[in-house]
Order: structure tokens, then sequence, then C-alpha cells
């Protein structure tokens, strides 16, 4: 076992991460205010790769030769994607409602996983499906209809699982360093390529916003990482839910948003799909420890 496990560390780990995803969401929102979410998104991969490039590079490049760029592409591809509805979903919603819709991963992953990588689809994860849809419908839209912005989220927390499941079908034949390593690098090139129309020169304050959002979003992946390498993912995956609670005290103190009784009960439900896919995985299910 590479990390002594521990389940109170493993908690105190991702508790830790999901307050930078946090705080990563409140300078999202802060900064789109006037900057484009293209550079947002281009600088938050770009600040990542700074940090963790002298990290993955300590191997050697031999070590980082893949037989499946493909794959590696794919899971660039899809991650980006989310990461763009994530932060348009930031911008354009309360905040605690835009992180929320970082947690609907979950509700996707078991379809994908039977689809694509032909995994058993169990009856609790089935459930969680339409409870979790159903806790979505709550939280965005309590008259029963989704707004465009809602449908941007959403799509964002489809995206993440395509992603997700690809780090899994990767964890095949690939090690941590080397799918992590072609990550940082292929989402930093390919989401340079909207700059061609969306870039303008940041001005003093918003540097340090674009800076914060890497530095933020990159040290939530690394202790979210030795979170889950800490402890089984089962006990410590519901601790994840605790980025919702930090988002709704930013954005109260930030911006004066409230909590619904919409919003409660939706996040509930969230929760509970979320737990319910958690334990519905096959018990041969291997846990693929890398940041996402």
């Amino acid at each position: 076992m590479l990390y002594r496990q521990s389940i109170t560390q493993g908690a105190i780990l991702i508790v830790a991460s999901e307050f930078m995803f946090a705080s990563m969401g409140a300078a999202v929102k802060t900064a789109s205010l006037t900057l484009p979410n293209e550079m947002l998104v281009f600088m938050r991969n770009l600040v990542g790769l700074g940090i963790l490039l002298p990290l993955l590079l300590r191997g050697g490049l031999s070590s980082l030769v893949t037989q499946v760029p493909h794959l590696h592409l794919l899971r660039a591809l899809a991650g980006v994607s989310a990461m763009y509805c994530f932060f348009y979903a930031l911008a354009n919603l309360p905040l605690a409602d835009g992180m929320l819709l970082k947690m609907t991963a979950p509700i996707f992953m078991p379809l994908v996983a039977w689809l694509w990588l032909r995994e058993e689809l169990t009856p609790l994860a089935l459930l969680a499906v339409p409870v979790g849809f159903l806790g979505v419908a709550l939280v965005l839209r309590p008259e029963g209809t989704l707004t465009y912005v809602a449908l941007v989220g959403v799509a964002g927390g489809a995206l993440a699982a395509l992603a997700k499941s690809t780090v899994r079908r990767l964890t095949h034949t690939e090690p941590a360093t080397r799918i992590v390593f072609y990550f940082a690098i292929l989402a930093a090139l390919v989401s340079a390529v909207p700059l061609a129309w969306a870039w303008r020169m940041p001005q003093g304050q918003e540097w340090g916003l674009l800076l914060f959002v890497g530095a933020a979003g990159t040290a939530g992946q690394f202790l979210l990482t030795r979170g889950y390498a800490a402890a089984p993912a089962a006990r410590v995956g519901p601790f994840t839910y605790f980025s919702v609670i930090f988002a709704a005290l930013y954005g109260y103190l930030f911006w004066g948003e409230g909590l619904t009784l919409g919003f409660v009960s939706g996040a509930v439900l969230i929760a509970l799909a979320g737990v319910l896919a958690l334990r519905g995985r096959p018990r041969s299910l291997a846990v693929a420890r890398v940041p996402e």
C-alpha cells in the first residue's frame, strides 16, 4: 500500500480539496465579470501545467511513451469541454447551484461505463439516475422548466463523467503519472485554440484572479487525489459535497445569495444519488486515483 490508510485523514483531505474547488469557483465567478470564459479555462490549465510539469518529468521522458494517444486525447477533449460548461454555469448561476452541477458527474458515470466499458449496471447505480435528475430539477427550476444555463451545467456533468470513464479505461494500461502528464499538456493546448478570438490582455487584479483559479484548481486536484489514496472512495466520497456548503457560504457573503427549499431538497437528492452510484459500483471496479 503506497499510502497509509486512514478514514479521518482521507476525509480531511477531501474536505480541504473541496474548499479549494469552491474558492476557485468564487474566483471564476468574480473574474467572469470582465474576462471571457475561454481565458479562464486556458489559464486554469496553463497554471496547472506549470505547477505539475516539473513533478511529472522527474521519471524521465521514457516513462511517458504511450500506445493509446487517442484515449488521452478523448480524455482531454471531454475534460476541457466539461470545464467550459462548469465555468459558464458558475458565471451565470448562483455559486452554490453552479458548484452542485459539478456533483452530477457520478449520476452519469454508471451509464457511460455501461454503454462504453460494458461494466455491470447495478440496481443501486440505476436508481441513482432518476434520483439525481429529480434533484437537479428541484435545484435549478422548481417550477419544472430548465434554463439554457442549467442545461449547459448538466451537459458539463455528462462530459465530466465521460472524462472520468476515460481515465478508468486508461488505468488498464497507463500509470497515473502518464495520465496526468498528457491531460496537463493536451488540456493547455486544446484550451489555447479559442484564444485566437477571445484573448485580451488582463489588467491588474485580473492577473491575480487568473493565477488563483489555476493554483486553487491544481491544489484541489492534488488534495483530492491524496484523499482517495488514503481511504476507500466509498467511505470518503460523500465528503466531496462539502464544496456545495463552501460555495453557499461564499455566495451568501459576497453576492447575497440565499438558499431556497428547492435547493436544499435538490442538493440532498443529488448527494443521495452520488452515494448510490458510488456504492452501486461493481466490486471488481478499480478506482482511478488520479487528478480529475
